[in-house]
């Protein structure tokens, strides 16, 4: 009974796995974050795990609201920002922007169903141990999943009114520790790459 049942699970996951994988991407960008790319080809190139969801951290200027509505988003990119190019993209959605608009620079995520609840905790647990902080187990039905979440986190109301918030200085001070997050979490994204060869 206990090797039949153990078949049916394998062949669920397997199952999902593949049906999965070949849905098209529904996220905003309609595709992986370069940075991000390797380790998740990474993750489904193994027989034990898959990934559902990821992004190689971002920042994003966003309406304080708490429904994901449509234009939410006002600004976002995967990579570093430059001071000169971001005074002027705060100067522009000042134009535009209505109510209070969140800065936020966020870290790397990954979701990730596994096979069973071994694997779960050999990824929870080696993420966990090398930067990955802010993880947690989603379930530990059939998908198993986990969450990974760095660390590097940035999160104020920028913009408010149609007015900034913030002077030049504290603008310098802001795209530098936000620029240094990215960084961070990049250096993360590899090692985690790394470490799959262990596992």
């Amino acid at each position: 009974m206990l090797s039949i049942f153990t078949i049916k699970m394998t062949f669920n996951f397997e199952n999902s796995k593949k049906v999965f994988l070949a849905k098209k991407d529904k996220s905003s960008m309609q595709q992986i974050d370069e940075k991000i790319r390797i380790l998740c080809e990474k993750i489904n190139q193994r027989k034990d795990y898959f990934t559902t969801s990821s992004c190689s951290g971002r920042i994003v200027l966003l309406a304080d609201e708490e429904k994901k509505l449509p234009g939410l988003f006002l600004y976002r990119t995967h990579n570093k920002i430059n001071l000169k190019n971001f005074k002027k993209i705060l100067q522009d959605t000042t134009k535009i922007a209505q109510g209070t608009i969140l800065f936020k620079q966020e870290p790397a995520l990954l979701v990730v169903a596994c096979k069973n609840k071994e694997n779960q905790w050999k990824l929870f647990s080696e993420a966990r141990n090398n930067g990955w902080k802010k993880s947690g187990i989603l379930s530990m039905d059939k998908k198993n999943l986990i969450e990974l979440f760095a660390t590097e986190h940035i999160s104020f109301p920028i913009i408010k009114n149609k007015k900034i918030l913030v002077d030049d200085n504290f603008l310098k001070i802001l795209v530098k520790k936000a620029n240094e997050n990215l960084k961070k979490t990049w250096e993360k994204i590899k090692r985690l790459e790394e470490l799959l060869e262990e596992l």
